[in-house]
């Protein structure tokens, strides 16, 4: 009787296993089921991604930049007085200036002035003295001033811009080139990294509010298509009996190759000849001042308006200059009245007496004389 109550105790559990066991084989088949399922689920989908069509990535198109000048820099420029006494030749680093001004001085002799911008040699010059007028197109520019001394005239207005003298500041930022076989007068340089340093330590404000002189275009400007424009493939400027500045056209770069009194007009360290990419020309009344020194120092009219020529490129055209302050910037413009857009490079501002012999020719055909 125990025997058999306690066979029949065992046939239940193992009908009851039975259950669990079978109710878990279950339970892992729906789970397998399900995980097939997913894994199924999952590469029909992959698979349909793989097969729909990518998007090719749409290249950005960038707009042309300007090379000779960052447009959107607000640093301030340096403005260096370039010495152009014939002994005083060759000049250095005047093809890394973006802007050049070249004005009349005493004695028929003309000086320059070089304007840089984000770029700083280590050697420019020969570095000239001062002259009162050359202060208003550095003060046009918000140019901080380098020159070695200065007329009185000068040194009158130099109270209020900052400046660097090489009276001063020999040795450290302005040095003597004594390898030079030339007077001592003309053997002084400045080093722009060394002035800008200093000009850091001065306390000179760093950043402009005033916007460049000129308008640039990076897309190439053809002048050839006004009805205005003449060819334009050599330039002479005569400042005086002494000094003569003139370009040749070279087709193949597209460029000016400058010449002065008859001479190639070489960089000191390099030995290639300055060349230019735009070029203004116009006339402004000098005289000398009745300072009492007889020293034929010389004022300028530069107060006011007047005509001149925009060239570039092989042409030339008629434009209009206005300035209405010593430090307002001087503003050029078509005779249509539009402002001008000059080409992508450096430009030379030639500023003539109102007495100078202005010839743009076409090989030998003169087009426009004064």
């Amino acid at each position: 009787m125990g025997e058999g109550r306690r066979e029949k105790k065992a046939r239940t559990k193992n009908k009851k296993q039975k259950k669990v066991g079978l109710k878990v084989l279950i339970i892992i088949l729906v789970v397998l089921i399900v995980i097939v399922g997913i894994l199924v689920a999952l590469k029909i989908f992959n698979k349909g991604q793989a097969t729909e069509p990518t998007a090719e990535p749409v290249p950005e198109v960038s707009e042309p930049q300007v090379q000779i000048v960052n447009v959107n820099s607000k640093t301030r420029p340096y403005a260096v007085m370039i010495n152009n006494n014939h002994a005083a030749w060759p000049q250095c680093g005047l093809q890394d200036a973006y802007l050049v001004y070249e004005i009349i001085a005493e004695g028929g002799i003309s000086r320059m002035m070089a304007l840089f911008k984000d770029v700083y040699p280590t050697k420019i010059g020969s570095v000239r003295s001062a002259r009162h007028y050359f202060i208003d197109y550095a003060e046009e520019n918000d140019a901080i001033y380098i020159h070695w001394g200065g007329s009185p005239q000068a040194y009158s207005r130099l109270s209020g811009i900052d400046d660097l003298d090489g009276i001063a500041l020999e040795g450290s930022v302005f040095f003597r080139d004594r390898s030079l076989n030339r007077a001592y007068e003309h053997t002084g340089f400045v080093d722009l990294e060394k002035a800008k340093e200093y000009a850091t330590e001065k306390g000179y404000t760093r950043d402009t509010e005033k916007d460049l002189l000129l308008n640039y275009s990076a897309e190439e400007i053809d002048l050839s298509g006004n009805v205005q424009a003449k060819p334009a493939d050599s330039i002479n400027l005569k400042y005086s009996d002494y000094h003569t500045t003139s370009y040749e056209y070279d087709t193949e770069n597209k460029v000016y190759k400058r010449s002065m009194s008859g001479k190639a007009n070489v960089d000191l360290e390099t030995g290639e000849q300055y060349t230019a990419k735009n070029i203004i020309v116009y006339k402004v009344n000098n005289y000398a001042l009745n300072d009492g020194s007889s020293k034929g120092r010389q004022e300028l009219d530069n107060i006011g308006s007047g005509t001149g020529y925009y060239i570039s490129n092989g042409y030339s055209i008629p434009i209009k200059w206005e300035k209405t302050s010593h430090s307002g910037q001087t503003v050029y413009k078509y005779e249509t009245g539009e402002e001008i857009t000059v080409n992508d490079g450096n430009t030379f501002i030639q500023i003539c007496p109102t007495n100078a012999d202005i010839q743009i020719k076409q090989n030998v055909q003169t087009t426009e004389a004064e």
